[in-house]
């Protein structure tokens, strides 16, 4: 590799020697004057990660500069800069190029250090585990606070907005950030269209004060679109669990973002509840509303009723999820029992905590419900689990898959619409 590198050099300095080497009399084209000698200094700007180094040629005889940098990139120029992603040690090499020749320099050790190092920076890009942490807003209230400039609180939040919910914001350790908005971007107030974002940014540990991050790139934001005084955001806080940023707005007020690792069921539980509160019926529009049967064979055991079919009882029952976890059963009138033998009686309504997290098994999530007797669609279904996964999920639409299916058990997949 060191020698394909030294040849791309040669062959970039090639054209620019030959044309200053040629004599106006048409002679034999022989190099005029001495053969240059290859020389530089540098100088590392350790204040900030990326570090970037600037390279200073000191050669003589010699007016074309060719680097290889020692990580497999290279450039030209004097002085020239160049950003090193990854700290180490890396052997940097100079090819001058003058009206008598090519000189190379000898090596010289370029040491960078880690940003991995920095305890802050870890925690922000994940160093301990991927090199890549997605974060997204926190899902509770002061994830957004205004202060004057002075640390007096002016406004502070108390639920966001689904569009808000779902922005992940991937910082990475070579110091690039990546924005996915879940389909529209929460910007002057309403939810509209997602905005480009993403780039790369420059991490400062800032002895003296906060470490900051600074974002690189036309409109690149983390959390809020708002414009932040020169792209800065103070880092009051990284953690494996909390990122809180500050950043100063135009008008000299600040806002403080609290931010937590992106969880990819987040936006499943966005629709069950609506983002606070929804409520769910069965679907006794379409056929086959409530199944039976295997995981491997979901209506083995009892293929549903068509459409319409649902006893009344059971089709009017309400189930209601909010986003604190907390489902409630509202049977109106009667509950459509099995252990009575499937027919109405009184009512079974009620509360029960339930605890949200990823499917295990097919699904998209799952949730179980905690209180004994609690359930969903059929009181028969998963009476021991109380396990349901979400199979699919939008704005109007669900269907629930009650068991966990394991060793061939019984599973009742359930059709459910919003209210």
């Amino acid at each position: 590799m060191k020698n394909m590198v030294r040849m791309a050099l040669l062959g970039l300095l090639a054209g620019p020697l030959m044309l200053a080497s040629c004599k106006k009399d048409g002679d034999d084209n022989e190099l005029e004057g001495p053969v240059p000698t290859s020389t530089f200094t540098f100088q590392p700007n350790t204040t900030e990660f990326p570090v970037v180094v600037t390279f200073t040629a000191t050669s003589q005889n010699g007016f074309i500069y060719e680097w290889n940098f020692g990580d497999n990139s290279l450039g030209t120029g004097s002085p020239v800069q160049h950003a090193y992603t990854r700290g180490g040690s890396y052997e940097v090499e100079l090819l001058t190029a003058g009206r008598g020749g090519t000189g190379i320099s000898d090596k010289q050790t370029v040491t960078v250090p880690d940003g991995c190092s920095n305890a802050v920076f870890s925690k922000l890009v994940d160093c301990a585990g991927s090199g890549t942490r997605v974060w997204s807003f926190a899902n509770t209230p002061g994830a957004i606070v205004r202060e004057s400039a002075s640390g007096t609180v002016l406004s502070t939040s108390t639920t966001l907005n689904n569009c808000q919910l779902d922005d992940q914001f991937a910082f990475s350790s070579n110091y690039t950030l990546g924005y996915t908005s879940g389909g529209q971007t929460f910007s002057n107030g309403s939810c509209g269209t997602s905005a480009p974002n993403g780039g790369s940014f420059v991490f400062r540990p800032n002895p003296s004060g906060n470490p900051q991050i600074v974002l690189k790139g036309r409109g690149n934001f983390v959390g809020l679109t708002d414009s932040v005084a020169n792209k800065t955001y103070d880092i009051l806080e990284a953690t494996d669990t909390k990122l809180r940023l500050r950043g100063t707005n135009p008008d000299g007020t600040r806002t403080i973002i609290t931010l937590a690792p992106f969880d990819a069921t987040a936006p499943i539980k966005l629709l069950l509840t609506g983002g606070s509160s929804r409520t769910w019926k069965l679907d006794n529009t379409v056929d086959a509303p409530i199944v039976v049967g295997t995981e491997a064979n979901p209506i083995e055991y009892f293929a549903g009723v068509k459409a319409g079919e649902l006893p009344a009882c059971q089709s009017d029952d309400e189930y209601t999820f909010s986003m604190d976890n907390v489902y409630t059963y509202n049977a109106l009138a009667e509950t459509f029992s099995a252990a009575a033998g499937y027919v109405c009686k009184a009512p079974e309504s009620g509360p029960s905590p339930f605890v949200f997290g990823p499917a295990s098994g097919a699904g998209l999530a799952q949730f179980r419900l905690t209180r004994t007797g609690a359930f969903i669609g059929a009181t028969d279904a998963s009476p021991t689990e109380q396990v349901y996964r979400i199979l699919s999920i939008d704005d109007q639409k669900m269907t629930l898959r009650a068991g966990s299916g394991q060793n061939g058990g019984t599973v009742f997949t359930i059709k459910l619409v919003v209210k």
